[in-house]
């Protein structure tokens, strides 16, 4: 009986030590598992069993329970009866995760938005594009190139090839559609390069000054500039690791205000001189731009109404923390049609319908290779200088987000090819290969 006794104790010691252990770690999970299911939800306009069988099957994310309420707008994630963790709706901000019960109730500020253009055909509205059928294209070939993303492996959601402003092939999943909306992750990251652009253009921002931020005035730090911000070559410490808890998914999933995770680290490199992915360093960049405005309704106002309502990604939400800031690391919205029209943007060196957002100055300066980085990354976008994927040109350039979410930018081509899925195995290489070769010219 006494070594029965002992060998319980043991077991107990031994559960409760990796309670103790883990319990930071459920913390993550559960906030996971709510923001996700909160989003999916309700700006995805999904249910919650479509969430939990899809999105939220993966370990050990498929470990949690997750509820909603419909009525109240917020999802709950339980982690083993341990820990839980809730995500709320607030209309025009998307979810986001509380940290006290009274968030919930409190009033938070909302963007201005302005009315989708129906009437006008696709890409400048939203309507039917106009039938082109272009002769130099192989149809087919494409088509049979999109099919290879929609199998058990690659899990691509959907797909759509933009030629010369119109659409020449698109492929759904089931249950997935043109009107769709699905995350794009780290893509987020290229709609705040993209908002530099656009002040720089108005004259209302020089991206070479000093970030100049108080806590940074007496120290090494005070060197950094806006640039080197946009580069993620800022040489500040940052640990971007989602399989632990980590710089990262502490910002995520514990702050309040997104944008001050960076500030507080020191430097770990040189500015210009140590390249290194940091989500929090695009949370900062939200943060500058919040700064070049007098009212915190202007700051929510600007991302739309100079760029993701001025171009028509309508469908689009970009969701902020509970600070009212723009997540801009990871958390916009939008169909994959939406998406593409970011990319038409880039491709049309910045004009929309004729009126310039920015110039072909800033797309050179957004897509000059990184110092450091290998011909990988520019400003808050990815570049294939490298040779990463050496079947397709040099001067193709991408938004890219977790789980594979990638706008691809083709200039010599005129072409933009939008990919999103739960994975990235997906082979880039050999999708963008095959739709350039199925073009002649």
């Amino acid at each position: 009986m006494k070594i029965f006794k002992r060998i319980l104790l043991l077991i107990l010691v031994v559960i409760t030590i990796t309670v103790v252990y883990n319990y930071p770690k459920l913390n993550m999970i559960a906030g996971y598992a709510a923001k996700n299911a909160a989003s999916s939800v309700f700006v995805a306009n999904r249910d919650l069993n479509f969430t939990t069988k899809t999105d939220n099957n993966f370990s050990p994310i498929n470990l949690v329970e997750s509820k909603v309420d419909e009525t109240e707008k917020w999802a709950s994630s339980n982690v083993f009866g341990l820990l839980s963790r809730k995500a709320f709706y607030r209309e025009g901000l998307g979810t986001v995760l509380a940290i006290d019960e009274e968030d919930l109730n409190k009033t938070y500020l909302t963007p201005k938005r302005v009315l989708a253009d129906n009437k006008t055909p696709y890409p400048y509205g939203n309507a039917p594009q106009k039938d082109t059928v272009f002769s130099n294209i192989d149809y087919q070939k494409i088509n049979e190139t999109l099919d290879i993303l929609f199998d058990s492996v690659n899990q691509t959601r959907a797909a759509v090839v933009v030629y010369k402003n119109q659409i020449i092939a698109e492929k759904y999943a089931e249950g997935f559609d043109k009107n769709s909306k699905i995350l794009g992750w780290s893509m987020t990251k290229s709609i705040v390069s993209t908002l530099f652009g656009i002040l720089e253009h108005q004259q209302k921002i020089d991206v070479f000054k000093k970030a100049n931020f108080e806590e940074w005035k007496n120290d090494e730090r005070n060197e950094i500039t806006i640039h080197n911000l946009l580069q993620m070559n800022s040489g500040l410490e940052w640990d971007e690791n989602y399989e632990e808890i980590s710089d990262v998914t502490k910002m995520l999933f514990l702050e309040r205000d997104m944008t001050k995770s960076q500030i507080r680290k020191p430097l770990a490199g040189k500015p210009n001189e140590s390249w290194y992915y940091s989500s929090g360093t695009t949370n900062l960049l939200s943060g500058i731009l919040r700064n070049q405005f007098k009212t915190h309704q202007e700051y929510l106002d600007f991302w739309y109404a100079d760029l993701i309502d001025k171009i028509g990604m309508n469908s689009m939400t970009i969701e902020t923390d509970l600070a009212g800031n723009y997540v801009g690391s990871s958390y916009a919205w939008a169909t994959p049609r939406d998406w593409a029209k970011l990319g038409l943007l880039y491709l049309n060196n910045g004009n929309w319908n004729g009126e310039q957002l920015f110039t072909k100055d800033w797309i050179n300066y957004a897509t000059e290779p990184t110092p450091t980085s290998n011909g990988w990354y520019g400003a808050q976008i990815w570049l294939n200088a490298g040779k990463r994927y050496p079947n397709v040109p040099e001067n193709m350039y991408f938004f890219s987000g977790y789980q594979g979410q990638n706008v691809f930018v083709l200039p010599d081509e005129d072409l933009v090819v939008v990919r999103m899925g739960l994975t990235k195995n997906a082979d880039v290489d050999a999708l963008l290969s095959g739709i350039i070769s199925s073009i002649k010219r």
